[in-house]
């Protein structure tokens, strides 16, 4: 294996925060490499020290002299006047007509969609998202030992993720990737790099790697940081007994015990995610009756469509960009007109709407001012509580508060825009591509959030691992004119698109027939001879069960982590290892009730 770069010692300081700090790595042949860490931490200014965008405040940065590397930034700079066909095409020296010939041009330009986009065609008329694509294509389609991808996912849908992630293990060549989307990372790297507090921790494997060695790191030190507290509140006791007694005390015990206690690290920033919703929900929600849904340049989306969204059920709404989410999204909300047929709101829905766009908001409002601005007091539990204890609790320092909107980072703005969201307090959330530039730490505090949510949940995303840790079922737009229900999930998904693919374009394939009266049977109610109220029914009771069996999960892994903590003690005491024990044992069991009788009513659902 060849060293492709290397990074000695090096230290980088954006403003007056340190974002590197003595930091030493290296980048071998086929290294497969996934870059995570919480927005502002410093991932794309490792990458850009790696690359030699930024040269670093000290140490050394070597690359290997006949390195052949393409970077993909998040900036895509490109020359408006140039069309799709320069910019990929003429770094290998290929005329516009030439493509086709070029096999791997071709499987580029086909798989990232590009070719849609027509070749003639100047960048200057093209969305961010199709820059992006352009960008990463004119990388791709090169000879390369390294390439160097910042949120290279975040402007493909489900499908071009995935060809993606295939096409990068087919190339057999070196990457370094900062991603947020999990199921992206656990495919492709073998290597997860972790940039927090100035410094690079490294783990080997992908995200689920990743997940059980932090996890296993944390359980370890939470047992070491557990002994530390207990000596140094015996050590704070025994210097607190009085002003003689210290002085009498030997003058080392007294600097031994200062240094443990200015020993003791400050905590982690952590994005604290709280359930809002306390809104009770109707039977009636939102539903569409006979209708049919057009794009707003004309083209029909959807036709003779009855759907019917249930207190507490959850979708997610999958297909190709272009595909129309974006728009039934918006007509679910009432904002985008039914063409024919009719939408009904219940009168107790309180809806939320996290859009694509981030909020309009001044730019000189401060941070805190932009929350408030929602409302001043929220209403958590038996609790109520500020809005500047809330920022604060969401990952806001006070100082942080102050801040203009206008200052604050793509990601910052999107967890303000999540939280105004959230803060009104809905009962029926309707998110679009809730992931975008969200860190992974603060994507699993969002599905923590949702898990326990009470509503009714309609989200848009590429984001494999949402869509199928949050949802119940995943509703599909394949072009034919049909809301597709999809029990398989994502794998059903993506095989339907195979078969559109191997039908060569000539028309979509049948993937539901139309009843009598016009509805498509992927759309309508599952047919288990209940009656529409009876399944209503069945599934607010699917739903409290769900919750339970996640709250008695929350106590089963709270015994589990308190077994661990007295196992690792000193002088463990068998008799509280016992407790936890008996008390473990009966919430498994109670746990396995709980899935029995879930089992047993989604058995009377299906019929």
């Amino acid at each position: 294996m060849a060293n492709l770069i290397n990074l000695e010692n090096v230290s980088k300081t954006w403003g007056l925060k340190t974002l590197l700090d003595g930091v030493s790595l290296g980048v071998q042949t086929g290294d497969r490499i996934g870059v995570v860490g919480l927005n502002g931490g410093g991932k794309t200014t490792l990458l850009e020290v790696l690359t030699g965008i930024e040269p670093p405040d000290s140490g050394r940065v070597s690359h290997n002299s006949n390195l052949r590397m393409a970077v993909v930034t998040q900036r895509a700079d490109l020359t408006d006047t140039d069309t799709v066909g320069e910019v990929v095409l003429s770094p290998l020296g290929l005329q516009t007509f030439e493509w086709a010939s070029n096999a791997r041009v071709r499987e580029v330009l086909g798989g990232l969609g590009v070719a849609e986009l027509g070749l003639d065609t100047p960048v200057g008329g093209l969305s961010g998202g199709e820059r992006r694509r352009v960008n990463l294509a004119a990388a791709l389609v090169r000879d390369l030992d390294l390439v160097i991808l910042d949120e290279p996912t975040n402007h493909l849908d489900v499908e071009g993720v995935q060809w993606l992630a295939e096409h990068l293990i087919a190339r057999r060549i070196a990457i370094v990737v900062v991603t947020h989307d999990r199921w992206f990372l656990d495919t492709v790297a073998t290597t997860t790099w972790e940039v927090h507090d100035g410094t690079v921790d490294i783990y080997e494997g992908g995200y689920n790697d990743w997940t059980f060695a932090r996890a296993e790191r944390a359980r370890q030190a939470d047992a070491v940081e557990q002994r530390r507290q207990n000596l140094a509140r015996k050590e704070l006791a025994w210097l607190r007994r009085g002003a003689p007694a210290r002085t009498s005390k030997p003058r080392y015990r007294i600097e031994a015990a200062e240094a443990l206690i200015a020993d003791v690290p400050a905590p982690r920033d952590s994005v604290e995610l709280t359930a809002f919703s306390r809104q009770r929900q109707g039977k009636v929600v939102i539903e569409l009756e006979d209708a049919r849904v057009e794009t707003p340049d004309g083209r029909m989306l959807v036709d003779d469509l009855t759907w019917r969204l249930a207190p507490g059920e959850r979708i997610g709404l999958v297909g190709v960009n272009g595909s129309g989410k974006t728009t039934l999204l918006r007509t679910l909300a009432g904002e985008h007109p039914l063409t024919e047929g009719k939408r009904i709101e219940g009168r107790t829905v309180r809806l939320g709407w996290l859009r694509q766009e981030l909020d309009d908001l001044d730019p000189s409002m401060r941070l805190l001012d932009a929350v408030e601005d929602v409302a001043s007091y929220v209403q958590l539990g038996k609790k109520e509580i500020s809005a500047s204890q809330l920022a604060e609790r969401l990952g806001f320092s006070a100082k942080r508060q102050r801040t203009p909107v206008g200052d604050l980072s793509g990601g910052e703005r999107r967890r303000l825009q999540l939280t105004r969201v959230l803060m009104a307090e809905p009962n029926v959330l309707l998110l679009d591509e809730p992931t975008n530039d969200l860190d992974i730490d603060t994507l699993q505090e969002l599905e923590s959030l949702l898990d326990s949510w009470p509503g009714t949940l309609v989200v848009i995303s590429h984001d494999r691992y949402l869509i199928e840790r949050i949802s119940d079922s995943t509703w599909a737009l394949f072009g034919d004119g049909k809301l597709t229900n999809l029990p398989g999930g994502i794998e059903q998904y993506l095989e339907r698109r195979r078969q559109l693919a191997e039908a060569g374009g000539s028309g979509p394939i049948d993937l539901g027939e139309k009843n009598s009266a016009g509805v498509s049977e992927s759309a309508q109610q599952p047919t288990s001879g209940l009656s529409s109220q009876e399944e209503r029914e069945l599934k607010k009771q699917l739903n409290a069960l769900e919750r339970k069996m996640g709250k008695v999960a929350d106590r089963i892994a709270t015994f589990e982590q308190e077994m661990a903590v007295l196992s690792a003690a000193d002088d463990p005491d068998y008799g509280k290892i016992g407790d936890a024990n008996a008390a473990l044992q009966e919430a498994q069991a109670e746990h396995e009730g709980l899935e029995m009788e879930w089992l047993e009513l989604g058995e009377k659902l299906e019929g």
